[in-house]
């Protein structure tokens, strides 16, 4: 759903979703006490395996309720039942009485045994002696405890369970705190951070871009505020304060908090970090991946060749294939995989190929970048095909289905299968979950790309929209041909790398320069030929 409905629009959307929605309030007589989101939070804490979830969010959605939920499950069971301490950290103290506030509800409407809500002082050691710190308790018949404390002491090494850190974007010092917690899982403990937004180089949003780039092996959920009232967020306020709930009372309230939060809303409504914007690479981290030896191939056909007989464009194909490509796959190593990513274009931008080899190290190889620009579908489904089908143990290939990209990628995934290519749709959630991890690659040193000046203009395109990296509309350069260039070769860099973590079908071992088989068998895989007998190619293979 857009983010910038108008109320009316807002009004239309809800009710039609409210339409298509069991009524839960006339069939159980009440609604559920978990909205969609809260539940979902308290499932994935529930799962075993999931030690560390963070949490990025829109303000005052009600998400501490599910945690308070949660904790007192958790508290509340003996130690064999996976029972364990509840450490519940914020930075406001008027936040922790309203959790603590928040388990003791819990733990009366679960009939659970537990002392009323306590004040106490908590001893934090620092380095100039104790220090006491006003914090508040629930004890439970289990044995075990919720603890709320409004700062992080230094004394949560000591301790052991679940940790909760609340508005952590804004706690002091996260980065010291998290250390701690971490240590938490040693013992089988578990490590919730959920925020909203404080900044784009701010600890947390550092740590959801790790997570993003696959750096960090943590579970992640984004919560926006439409979202929230997707899941039911204004009916349950209407529910709780007596008022009768309608789309149009929603949009109108919708659009009271956007205007309350004006500039402030992407930040503090959508998860979008504020100070978001700039180039995205700099350039000298590009310029340190530029490598002399790695050639672009470039071709624009004569003019008018999109009106040439079919036979002659197929002709002139098929020699520039010849001439230009196979040289440069007869080098590539047979023994690593291969993978891709193309950005198309047809009559403005241009059609980037960016094929990768994906070294023993994990490490990114590019053999070459191959740029098309004003070359008929027809040919360029011609040229892709010749590629990928000489590419040495070709595992996935990823394309820009959008617009007329659909034709490519289709022929694509048709020829190859679904395993082995994704039609992809650039969009604002594929860039979020997607360039950190181009970004990643860049500053770990294990991408690489031509010394070339067009390419390097292209990635300094890249710039920080509203906390999305992409290519803005409007931003050009003039390649060196005088022709217009949209940061295209960036695009395909990025898909290209995405490409490189998927799972792909199964991988054969191809040969420099020899087509493998459309379809594919077993014996394709093994070495064997049709009768029974080593292929000569897979003979080579096993000498080298």
């Amino acid at each position: 759903m857009s983010l910038e409905l108008t109320a009316t629009e807002w009004a239309e959307a809800r009710r039609s979703a409210v339409a298509i929605m069991p009524d839960l309030v006339a069939k159980l007589g009440l609604p559920k006490a978990l909205l969609d989101y809260q539940s979902h939070v308290v499932q994935l804490l529930e799962t075993a395996g999931i030690e560390v979830l963070f949490i990025e969010k829109s303000r005052r959605i009600g998400l501490t309720w599910g945690f308070a939920a949660y904790a007192v499950l958790k508290a509340a069971r003996q130690k064999k039942a996976g029972g364990m301490d509840v450490m519940y950290i914020s930075y406001a103290q008027d936040m922790t009485r309203e959790f603590i506030d928040a388990c003791a509800m819990w733990a009366k409407a679960y009939s659970i045994a537990s002392s009323e809500a306590e004040e106490f002082l908590f001893d934090d050691e620092t380095t100039e002696g104790t220090k006491s710190i006003q914090a508040f308790r629930i004890r439970f018949a289990s044995g075990f405890e919720i603890i709320g404390l409004s700062s992080a002491p230094r004394t949560l090494r000591g301790k052991q369970g679940v940790v909760m850190i609340d508005e952590a974007a804004f706690v002091d010092n996260l980065a010291e705190l998290l250390k701690a917690a971490l240590a938490f899982l040693m013992w089988g403990g578990q490590v919730v951070v959920c925020s909203t937004h404080n900044g784009f180089d701010n600890t947390f949003n550092e740590q959801i871009q790790q997570i993003l780039a696959g750096k960090l092996p943590y579970a992640h959920v984004k919560i926006t505020f439409d979202q929230a009232l997707q899941a039911g967020l204004y009916q349950r306020i209407c529910f709780v304060t007596g008022k009768t709930w309608s789309p149009e009372a929603e949009a109108e309230w919708r659009a009271k908090i956007y205007k309350f939060y004006s500039s402030g809303a992407d930040e503090e409504l959508r998860c979008i970090p504020s100070a978001s914007s700039g180039s995205y690479l700099s350039l000298p981290l590009i310029m340190a991946r530029q490598k002399q030896d790695i050639p672009v191939v470039r071709w624009h056909p004569p003019k008018g060749f999109v009106d040439w007989p079919e036979e002659l464009r197929n002709a002139e194909v098929d020699k520039f294939c010849e001439d230009k490509l196979h040289p440069l796959l007869l080098q590539l190593n047979p023994r690593w995989r291969s993978c891709f990513g193309e950005d198309f274009g047809r009559k403005g931008d241009l059609t980037c190929i960016h094929p990768l080899q994906i070294r023993p190290d994990q490490s990114l190889a590019t053999p070459f970048i191959l740029e098309l620009r004003d070359v008929p579908f027809t040919s360029q489904w011609r040229i892709l095909n010749y590629l990928v089908t000489r590419l040495p143990r070709f595992s996935h290939g990823a394309l820009d289905a959008r617009g007329n990209g659909a034709y490519l990628a289709e022929q694509a995934r048709q020829k190859f299968g679904v395993s082995m290519i994704t039609e992809v749709q650039l969009s604002a959630s594929w860039y979020i979950a997607n360039m950190p991890r181009l970004k990643s690659a860049f500053e770990d040193g294990i991408f690489e790309l031509p010394m070339d000046d067009d390419i390097r203009a292209d990635y300094r395109l890249l710039q920080m929209d509203k906390g999305v990296a992409k290519i803005p509309d409007n931003s050009r350069t003039e390649g060196q041909d005088g022709h217009e260039r949209h940061g295209d070769t960036a695009i395909a860099g990025a898909l290209a790398v995405f490409a490189s973590v998927q799972d792909g079908g199964a991988v054969g071992i191809g040969s420099n320069g020899v087509p493998r088989p459309t379809q594919q068998s077993l014996t394709d895989f093994v070495g064997i030929d049709g009768g029974g007998n080593l292929r000569a190619d897979f003979s080579a293979f096993l000498r080298m």
